[in-house]
């Protein structure tokens, strides 16, 4: 007999009308499809490690696809946090448009990238697959039922994931009684929901929390170097027993500021909310970059660094929490000579070092005139 396939809709707090649309488009559709039942909880990143609908997927055993808002790679690491844990799996959504120059570039930073040891190199992974699909990707509803599908055949069993709606969203269309739900699928009295047209099972969970801003740490460019807990001073970093760095205080973050993802060497800190692709986890950030990521990661200064805008972020967080500024003193720690990090960071502007070339040449010149020649 074949197994069913859950799908989790992960409620967004966007309240534009065309996203809303599009995913009831896609709940509709589901709840046609034989084997597919759906799961509506509020929104992914809000939700905290014991909120019910977090324990939900904490719950489900097998396969997961993700269908989100959220960037997939911010989705995956939101919920390895949360202790639901895979292997990424290989999806067809994202088409990429590369070029064969690019491609050979990409595979020399990756090799570059590799080199080096991991977090996750060390952390056995349970016997799934998660798969991520990003909702920005198509408008077409058809499109993402087509690749569940896919997966649902290729896997047997998946858990889909869909960021959407707000959670004061309209209900979806089911034939469930109005009673309570509860993480298990069951209503308050502990029955079981019945079936809608019979092939799709639906529960809602209600979870009125808010909203967040944290970071979210991917082990899979993670080294375990400590510079974000050096950086940090407010509390967010810790270690496990085994001396791995974790977000472990994720509300003393300070809202807005993601000045730890701009001094992380591996680019493995993302901030799923930010405006900046880069910093919210986009798929550039996939290896190492041999550019100045200043610009990548939004830097709102000309002439500033990546590292300085981040000590210039804290310094500003700092102040608003009524303590005393620390601009590049605490916590930074000194790259390499160049100015760049392993991962092609330049922490040194370019007008920095033609500076420091001129003082050479002004030095030499200063020696020949007191030549007597």
């Amino acid at each position: 007999m074949a197994k069913r396939t859950s799908v989790v809709i992960s409620q967004s707090p966007s309240q534009n009308p065309a996203r809303r649309a599009l995913e009831e488009d896609i709940v509709t559709a589901l709840l046609m499809e034989p084997g597919i039942d759906v799961t509506i909880i509020p929104s992914l990143y809000d939700l905290t490690a014991d909120s019910t609908g977090m324990l939900a997927l904490q719950g489900v055993n097998g396969s997961m696809v993700m269908v989100t808002w959220l960037f997939p790679r911010a989705a995956h690491w939101i919920l390895d946090r949360n202790q639901i844990r895979g292997h990424f799996g290989t999806t067809l959504m994202a088409a990429a448009e590369d070029t064969d120059d690019e491609d050979d570039d990409d595979e020399e930073e990756s090799a570059e990238a590799e080199a080096k040891p991991r977090v996750i190199d060390e952390r056995p992974l349970p016997d799934r697959s998660i798969y991520c699909l990003d909702m920005r990707a198509t408008n077409r509803a058809a499109d993402f039922i087509a690749e569940i599908k896919r997966i649902h055949l290729e896997n047997n069993v998946q858990i889909v994931s869909i960021a959407g709606l707000n959670g004061q969203s309209k209900p979806v269309p089911s034939v469930a009684p109005p009673v309570p739900e509860t993480s298990n699928g069951q209503g308050s009295n502990g029955a079981e929901l019945p079936q809608a047209n019979g092939s799709a099972q639906v529960q809602r969970i209600e979870d009125t929390g808010a909203r967040r801003w944290y970071p979210v740490i991917d082990y899979s460019r993670c080294t375990n170097c400590m510079e974000c807990i050096d950086f940090c001073l407010f509390g967010v970093y810790g270690t496990d027993r085994l001396d791995t760095i974790l977000v472990e205080q994720p509300d003393n973050c300070r809202k807005g500021c993601p000045a730890c993802s701009r001094v992380c060497p591996e680019n493995a800190i993302i901030f799923p909310q930010h405006k900046t692709p880069a910093i919210a986890g986009s798929p550039e950030i996939g290896a190492s970059l041999k550019i100045d990521l200043s610009e990548l990661f939004g830097a709102p200064d000309q002439g500033k660094s990546a590292v300085e805008v981040a000590a210039l972020e804290r310094d500003e967080q700092l102040q608003l929490a009524g303590r005393n500024a620390v601009g590049m003193s605490v916590g930074i720690r000194p790259r390499e000579s160049n100015g760049a990090t392993s991962n092609g960071q330049v922490h040194e502007s370019s007008a920095a070092k033609t500076s420091a070339v001129k003082d050479e040449l002004d030095a030499l010149m200063d020696q020949v005139d007191h030549l007597d020649l």
